[in-house]
């Protein structure tokens, strides 16, 4: 059997993921669709609006065959590092090819980038160097050095699925048999978007908010999604509290040690505490230098208590775990598991949970959120759905 994988995240599934689900089989001409999804916490730094379980569910009910789990070590990260940890698993599990979204303006060539980015990594880096800018972010400094070497950079696409599937090209490269890449162009709704459009596909930005308002959204997310979209709902406010309790008890010194906190930035958050809301300490922390997406994932850490070690730890210690799969997906990972370098976790047990701790503690503080949110580890089976 031939797989296709695809990289996503399904907060929630709404149509214009059914699309992408349906095209991928259609061009890479495989059997088995795998998605890789991120679990409980998103690449964005955002909690998912419903767990990992029912967006999986979603995704097997609407034309993928095999969904495993994008752990927090990955999935919480820059561009780089989410998309070197989803195609290290996507090739463990013996993908062929790889189906994304891009929302480039025009057609863009994405592995002819990754092989000249390869072949020019020195001066690439020397010119990213040589940017001293203190009011650019890393991707801005980044971008202003490839489109000096790289006249096809497309410099106004810097849009969050074209940045990723750069990546994702990259990544691909490092293996000795890259995967075939297919880039699907996105079909109405821009990824920010926060208007219901009219048609079948909103932005999973626009259905979020509509939800919360109350606003239909049957239009835009296959029936049996809409179901699952009945709550409880998770987003930042919901641990509000927590963060800001945690942020507040835990002392500078110890504030210093988290994850990513770099360049004085404990005192920086010390001082926007008197916020009312995450809304609004957002907005107070904000700056020309640190995107809002970057301060995001580091109130995750924050959340998490991350110590970089961990999460480096973490990273070398990926484990596969299995989500989901329909009849097909289950035939593939019979085909699959004796290959795969990583392990493959369809139970969660004791060993696992000493194995994989970072992984078990992102998920009980996601359980935090509401006592609706059902048990995320011990006990849970994958979701098999026949056909």
């Amino acid at each position: 059997m031939k797989a296709c994988g695809i990289v996503v995240e399904y907060n929630p599934f709404h149509n214009g993921h059914k699309f992408h689900a349906q095209e991928a089989r259609k061009k890479s001409g495989a059997e088995v669709v795998v998605a890789v999804m991120s679990g409980n916490f998103l690449q964005r730094g955002e909690p998912a609006i419903i767990d990992k379980w029912q967006r999986a569910r979603g995704a097997l009910e609407n034309g993928v065959d095999l969904v495993v789990e994008l752990p927090p070590a990955w999935s919480v990260q820059s561009a780089d590092f989410f998309a070197k940890g989803a195609i290290k698993i996507l090739h463990s599990l013996g993908c062929s090819s790889l189906c994304f979204g891009t929302d480039a303006p025009e057609p863009f060539d994405y592995e002819a980038f990754a092989r000249f980015e390869e072949n020019n990594q020195e001066l690439i880096d020397q010119l990213f160097q040589e940017n001293t800018s203190e009011n650019q972010t890393y991707t801005q400094k980044m971008h202003r050095a490839f489109a000096a070497v790289y006249p096809e950079f497309l410099t106004e696409a810097r849009l969050p699925n074209h940045i990723l599937g750069m990546r994702y090209a990259w990544e691909n490269l490092q293996y000795p048999t890259p995967m075939k890449l297919f880039p699907i162009p996105r079909k109405q709704a821009a990824y920010h978007s926060q208007e219901l459009p009219h048609g079948e596909i909103a932005s999973a930005t626009a259905i979020r908010q509509a939800v919360k308002s109350g606003q239909e959204i049957q239009a835009y997310v296959p029936q049996s999604v809409g179901k699952n979209l009945l709550g409880p709902w998770v987003d930042w406010e919901t641990f509000w509290p927590l963060l800001q309790y945690q942020l507040i008890a835990t002392p500078f010194e110890q504030l210093k040690t988290r994850y990513q906190v770099t360049e004085g930035l404990e005192y920086r958050i010390k001082d926007c505490l008197h916020a009312s809301s995450f809304a609004d300490f957002m907005a107070l922390l904000k700056t020309k230098r640190y995107t809002r997406a970057r301060l995001q994932r580091l109130m995750c850490y924050l959340l998490f208590q991350a110590t970089s070690e961990e999460v480096h730890q973490a990273q070398k210690d990926t484990g596969i775990r299995i989500l989901g799969f329909t009849p097909a997906g289950q035939s593939y990972l019979k085909q699959v598991k004796k290959a795969s370098p990583l392990p493959l976790i369809s139970k969660f047990g004791k060993k696992e949970s000493e194995r994989f701790g970072y992984s078990l503690r992102v998920d009980q503080i996601y359980q935090l959120a509401s006592p609706k949110i059902a048990e995320q580890n011990f006990g849970r089976s994958p979701i098999f759905l026949k056909n």
